[in-house]
Order: structure tokens, then C-alpha cells, then sequence
């Protein structure tokens, strides 16, 4: 891999190194710190959420006037003024407003990061985002651990130390990023991507396939705030809740292998993967409805994590392969806009769910829009078959 990628590479993993000092713990810190409700901190999540998808549109369109360095030197700019802002003034409701910021600087930062990605690295294809998600996930692993053991001595070290990484973060892309040469990339967003699209038929069917993926994340994003809440009540340290995160991490980096060699006999049958991913998501919570101890928290993670590994690379596979030559970009979008839909909702209606009826009530709606999901991902290829068999015919 070309050295320009290595630096990438680097500081993907610093920063999300350092985004995951906090994101975990959000909201025990609303909940337990703050005295809000699970309610509150669902719509204090969802404001950072939107303002991420925000920054990323804003992000991906910077990247193409003023280039990846500058957009990335902003991005972290606006971020760490945030994290300081949250360091100094930790209280409410100012940290609605300096969360938010972070959602955005964060935002603007990624799509710079992957089209430069793309850019040092053209003829690696796959190679060169597959390494950047990797980085992010070691990020994750390491970030979540060192969180929850700062955590356990005091929040506002957590606020420090998540500034402290995005300052490394900084020199990092500084003195590496400024010789990258992205003239000849373009990075493209739904905004941009708005034409016409020839093949309604086959948007209509990623549309269709979307509803199951934002029922996933809604789930997914349980682990990072109710259940999260759910756990300190069941007086598991903050430590032991960040340890959940770092296996998740360390198994998407070192489980990779293991999945592939399991998937093998039908990784060219994306639906299939994305059906089994979402019965092991639903075992992993009947699995955690029923867990009072932390060992039993460490299994559900540990299966939901495999469910992980089948679903997320699978969605845009197929979007892509949907996708008409020359709106990959959009169809892409349409991808992750509705991952972070799921990120948006999915605290809210968790919170707000779990104050009026309880976890118990939670954990079996998260099952039940699983069959939702499993049923909009075997009919979203229906129409598209129908055509295929009348054009066979003709």
C-alpha cells in the first residue's frame, strides 16, 4: 500500500480512536450524570446525529472545491473546539449544543477521508476503503476500552482525553495529508447525485431493502444507548460496558478470516447473508434480554457482532451491483443515509420506549421489526425478477 494511504490509515484509527472515548458512553452520561431521561438523551443523540449527516454532505461537497486537507483541517478544527467547549463547560444544556458541533466537525471529516482514500490508491479498488474500515474498527476496539477505564476515574477525563486524541489527530493530517494530491478524485453526495434516475425499478428495490437495513441499525444502536443505561442499572462498571465494545471491535478486525471462510459456500448470495444476519441479531437479543451479569452481556455482543459482519458488508454490495454506470454515488447515499436514519431514530424511540413500558417491552420490539426487516429483504428483488423473466421470455 502506498505511504500516503498508511497515514490514512493512521488517522482514521486516531480519530475514531478518539470519537470512541465518548459515543458509548453518551448516554450514561445524560442519564446518570446529567439526571435526564432515556428520552432526553435519545433526542440529545439524534441532534448529533443529524448534524453528522449534515456535516457529511458538507464534507463530501468541500472535498471538491477546496480539496481533502483543507476539508479534513476544518472538520478537525470545528471538533476540537467542541470537545474543548465540552471539557471546560461539561454541564446542561450546553452540552446539547457542543455534542451537536462535535456530530458535525466529525461529519465533515469521513468522506474527505475516503475519497482521499480512494484517490493514493486507485488501483487497489476495494483494498484501500477495506483498509480504512478496518482502522475504524481498531479504533473503535482501543477507543471504547481506554474509555470506559477513564470513565471509571472521571467523565470530564473523558472530555480531555477524546480532545487530546483529535490534537494527534491534527498534527497527523498537518504534516502528512498537506502532499496528498486529490486533484484528479471527485467525491460525490446525494445532494449532488440528483438526476434522473433511468432504472426506477431497481431503486424501488434498494429502497425496499433499505427499510430492513434502518430496522437493524435501530436495533444496533440500542447497545450504544439504552441497553448502555440498561447495563449500570444491573451495576456493570462502565469499564465492563466499554470491554463490550472492544470485542466487537476486535472481532470485526480479527474475526474477518473466520466470516469469510463460513460465508464461503454462498458469499455471492447477499440476500441470504443479510436474512441469517438478522435472525442471529434477534437471538443476540433474546440473548440479552435475559442477561443479569456481564458474561452474559459479553455473549450477546459477541453474537450480534457475527450478525454484524453478514449485514453491513452485504447492503452495499448490493447496492452497487443495483446501481446504474454513473450513479454509484447516489445509490451509495441512499446506503448511508439510511444507516444514519437508524442512528437518528433509533435512541428516541429506545428511550422512549423503555420509559414508558420497560426493557423487557424494548427487547421484544427489536425482535419483532427484525421479521419486519427479514420480510422486506426477501420481496425488495421480486419486481426485478418478474422483469428479468419477461425479458428471458421475449
Amino acid at each position: 500500500m502506498p505511504r500516503a494511504l498508511w497515514l490514512l490509515i493512521i488517522g482514521m484509527a486516531v480519530n475514531v480512536t478518539g470519537s470512541s472515548f465518548l459515543w458509548p458512553l453518551n448516554t450514561i452520561y445524560i442519564h446518570e450524570h446529567l439526571g435526564k431521561s432515556l428520552s432526553v438523551a435519545g433526542i440529545v443523540l439524534m441532534l448529533n446525529s443529524a448534524a453528522s449527516v449534515i456535516g457529511n454532505l458538507f464534507g463530501g461537497s468541500l472535498f471538491d472545491k477546496i480539496g481533502g486537507y483543507k476539508s479534513i483541517i476544518l472538520g478537525i478544527s470545528i471538533t476540537i473546539m467542541a470537545l474543548l467547549g465540552l471539557t471546560l463547560w461539561p454541564g446542561w444544556p450546553q452540552y446539547i449544543f457542543f455534542l451537536t458541533l462535535v456530530g458535525f466537525g466529525a461529519g465533515i471529516v469521513f468522506p474527505a477521508m475516503y475519497a482521499m482514500a480512494g484517490s493514493v490508491w486507485k488501483e487497489g479498488g476495494r483494498k484501500a476503503f477495506n483498509a480504512i474500515y478496518v482502522a475504524q474498527n481498531l479504533g473503535v476496539a482501543v477507543g471504547a476500552a481506554l474509555g470506559g477505564l477513564v470513565a471509571s476515574y472521571s467523565f470530564q477525563l473523558i472530555f480531555m482525553a477524546n480532545a487530546a486524541m483529535y490534537v494527534i489527530f491534527m498534527m497527523i493530517a498537518v504534516f502528512g495529508y498537506r502532499s496528498i494530491d486529490t486533484r484528479s478524485a471527485k467525491q460525490t453526495n446525494v445532494l449532488q447525485e440528483n438526476s434522473a434516475v433511468k432504472s426506477h425499478t431497481k431503486l424501488y428495490a434498494l429502497l425496499i431493502l433499505a427499510v430492513g437495513y434502518l430496522l437493524c441499525w435501530v436495533g444496533y444502536v440500542q447497545w450504544q444507548t439504552t441497553i448502555a443505561a440498561y447495563t449500570q442499572e444491573l451495576n456493570i462498571s462502565l469499564n465492563q460496558y466499554s470491554i463490550l465494545w472492544t470485542i466487537n471491535g476486535a472481532l470485526i478486525v480479527l474475526g474477518q478470516p473466520v466470516v469469510n471462510r463460513l460465508i464461503k459456500p454462498f458469499q455471492n448470495k447477499m440476500k441470504l447473508q443479510i436474512i441469517i444476519g438478522m435472525v442471529i441479531f434477534m437471538v443476540s437479543y433474546a440473548v440479552a434480554a435475559g442477561a443479569q451479569v456481564f458474561t452474559g452481556f459479553v455473549a450477546a455482543m459477541v453474537i450480534l457482532t457475527i450478525g454484524e459482519m453478514l449485514i453491513w458488508p452485504a447492503v452495499p454490495t448490493i447496492a452497487n451491483d443495483l446501481a446504474p454506470k454513473g450513479r454509484e454515488g447516489f445509490y451509495q447515499g441512499i446506503v448511508n443515509s439510511t444507516a444514519t436514519g437508524g442512528r437518528m431514530i433509533g435512541p428516541l424511540m429506545g428511550g422512549i420506549l423503555v420509559d414508558l413500558y420497560g426493557m423487557p417491552m424494548l427487547f421484544a420490539i427489536l425482535i419483532a421489526l427484525m421479521f419486519v426487516g427479514i420480510f422486506t429483504t426477501v420481496i425488495y428483488d421480486r419486481k426485478l425478477k418478474e422483469l428479468h423473466n419477461v425479458a428471458a421470455q421475449a
